[in-house]
């Protein structure tokens, strides 16, 4: 990806509109591939789990005749939510009036409905949505047209296998959830797409990875922004089976964490709730032979630079959120991916301002 000159943030009434938050629901994020789910999680007829894309409930159901399905985790008769969490059912029931769906989203009852003329279950059954899978990934897009899921990874799974890591070898660790980072959803991916920050801000990181300039490469393709850093070839995460640190967005909010050393690989969206309000998630994942002592030193760090960012883009938040200013500065060459997000964000909600 070329470089660009020094040049301007987004507007910051883009990170404080609620108008704004609105727009990128309906022409990004309902639009987009998110991760959602692991596929152990809807793996057998009957398993459920729930996942959000953007402000969009969704609901996976693996049928009994093999079939994963997602739908959109709303009753079709009044609103309600329909399931919450992982379960397993032979139907699905909404909790307020008893409407009661099949794992294909067909409408199979709705009492006294055969008292109301010209009553059409057909007609009624839950809205569905995209779902396709990567490995042990799960994604859902709200889009029922949308393009292949490969064609929004791109050479992402190229890359993960050629930096040594093998994703259907990968099992399931932990899920580690953050619901309420007090900022916009932007600040956290702008963040995420920067390690011009890191070596002041996460000196454990930058210890472990190469974060100087003319180590750490940055770069872009279509819908997927990359950064590879390579371990500074001391302690747990000197280069073993995985070569180099790897951290991708896939547009969006989905990141993809691979850190030097060991297999492994965390992922997980970035979640609008609210203009000034946003949910993360991440599911870690490690190769069948990681050791406790190296898990828990991984472990250790992602949780210390999660620490450190939190606090990071929650002031980023107060500072654009007061007024005193219009807009940043992007440097051209260590903010070259947010530059990149950022066109995307603007070429999506349509205008050129």
């Amino acid at each position: 990806m070329a470089t660009a000159a020094v040049t301007r943030t987004l507007p910051y009434d883009w990170y404080a509109d609620p108008a704004v938050l609105r727009v990128e629901q309906e022409r990004i994020f309902a639009r987009s591939w998110h991760y959602a789910a692991r596929l152990d999680q809807v793996a057998e007829p009957g398993q459920l789990t729930t996942a959000y894309a953007g402000e969009l409930p969704v609901v996976l159901a693996r049928g009994r005749d093999g079939e994963l399905r997602g739908f959109v985790n709303v009753c079709r008769h009044r609103g309600h939510p329909l399931c919450e969490g992982d379960d397993r059912r032979e139907t699905i029931q909404c909790p307020y009036h008893a409407w009661t769906y099949g794992l294909d989203g067909s409408l199979r009852r709705a009492p006294r409905s055969d008292r109301e003329p010209g009553f059409d279950r057909s007609a009624l059954g839950l809205v569905p949505v995209s779902v396709e899978s990567f490995g042990p990934f799960v994604f859902v897009n709200p889009d029922r047209d949308a393009p292949p899921l490969a064609d929004h990874l791109g050479d992402l799974p190229a890359r993960l296998a050629d930096g040594g890591l093998d994703v259907d070898a990968l099992r399931f660790h932990r899920r580690d959830v953050a619901d309420d980072y007090a900022c916009n959803w932007k600040v956290c991916v702008e963040n995420f797409l920067e390690c011009y920050h890191c070596a002041t801000a996460h000196p454990s990181l930058a210890k472990a990875i190469d974060v100087s300039p003319d180590a750490y490469g940055l770069e872009a393709h279509g819908l997927v922004a990359s950064q590879v850093g390579p371990p500074k070839g001391v302690g747990a995460f000197a280069a073993g089976e995985i070569e180099r640190g790897q951290f991708h967005l896939l547009f969006p909010g989905t990141v993809v964490n691979v850190m030097p050393g060991k297999p492994n690989l965390s992922i997980g969206p970035i979640v609008p709730r609210d203009v000034d309000r946003t949910a993360r998630f991440l599911d870690y994942f490690v190769g069948p032979d990681v050791d406790d002592e190296w898990l828990a030193g991984y472990l250790e760090l992602d949780e210390q630079v999660g620490r450190e960012d939190r606090a990071l883009v929650e002031a980023v938040q107060r500072g654009i959120s007061s007024g005193g200013l219009e807009a940043g500065t992007l440097l051209g060459e260590s903010e070259q991916l947010i530059a990149w997000f950022q066109s995307l964000v603007v070429g999506a909600l349509g205008t050129d301002d």
